[in-house]
């Protein structure tokens, strides 16, 4: 079967705001974004790839910029099932303010039981993205043949979903994993069951360093809490 390789957009102007962008229109790369995304092209040299698919919105396609500059003859498609959780009424409010919501507890302990105010549960945000995922793989394979590789660029809760699901892990324990801005994460899907290559790999261990204080926005899990929609990464 075909190789996946989820890549994270870059770092955004939400992120290191601390917003939960969802779709909301025009957040873009910020400065270290789009020296993550420049890099990308070097990071995938020598792996060829048979197609790219992106969410729709800014960050992602920012992201795949240089990628397909230095790569001509590759199309981009899009699909609008890899991207972003709708987080409907929660879209564009602090991450600081959103803290103090009941529902946050759900979304951090139970997520499978969560669901945004005007917008769409993690249940539905997890299925349509496997969906897209299965669906893009079979089609890859048909075209190219088992030993294809193609790329999806997305956002950070949905490819924290994508690997609960390839690891055959209930949605509940989705929280427990972390995928960096620009992080790649690698996923072949055989007949039986699906094996996890990479998983948020940026080639750099500055998320791994501790930080003076757990209260800085560089250390997600210091509180024991995901950071709802990925979080900036490390410096």
């Amino acid at each position: 079967m075909a190789t996946l390789i989820l890549v994270r957009h870059g770092r955004s102007t939400a992120n290191t705001a601390g917003l939960l962008a969802g779709w909301t229109p025009g957040v873009a790369l910020d400065e270290r974004g789009a020296e993550q995304a420049a890099a990308l092209p070097g990071r995938l040299a020598g792996v060829p790839l048979a197609a790219v698919v992106s969410s729709p919105l800014q960050r992602c396609r920012e992201t795949l910029a240089p990628l397909l500059a230095a790569r001509p003859g590759l199309t981009e498609h899009t699909d609008d099932r890899i991207g972003e959780c709708h987080y409907g009424d929660w879209s564009g409010r602090k991450l600081s303010e959103l803290a103090d919501e009941p529902l946050m507890k759900i979304v951090q302990q139970h997520p499978s039981a969560a669901s945004f105010p005007g917008g769409e549960s993690m249940r539905a945000m997890q299925a349509r993205a496997v969906d897209a995922v299965r669906e893009w793989d079979a089609r890859i394979e048909e075209e190219h043949g088992g030993d294809a590789v193609f790329l999806m660029c997305s956002h950070g809760d949905i490819i924290k979903s994508l690997v609960a699901d390839a690891l055959g892990m209930h949605l509940d324990l989705f929280q427990r994993i972390h995928v960096d801005p620009c992080s790649v994460t690698a996923i072949r899907y055989t007949a039986t069951r699906p094996f996890v290559f990479r998983l948020g790999d940026t080639g750099d261990f500055g998320s791994l360093i501790p930080r003076a204080s757990a209260e800085t926005p560089q250390d997600p899990e210091a509180d024991g809490n995901a950071v709802v929609g990925g979080g900036a990464g490390a410096a």
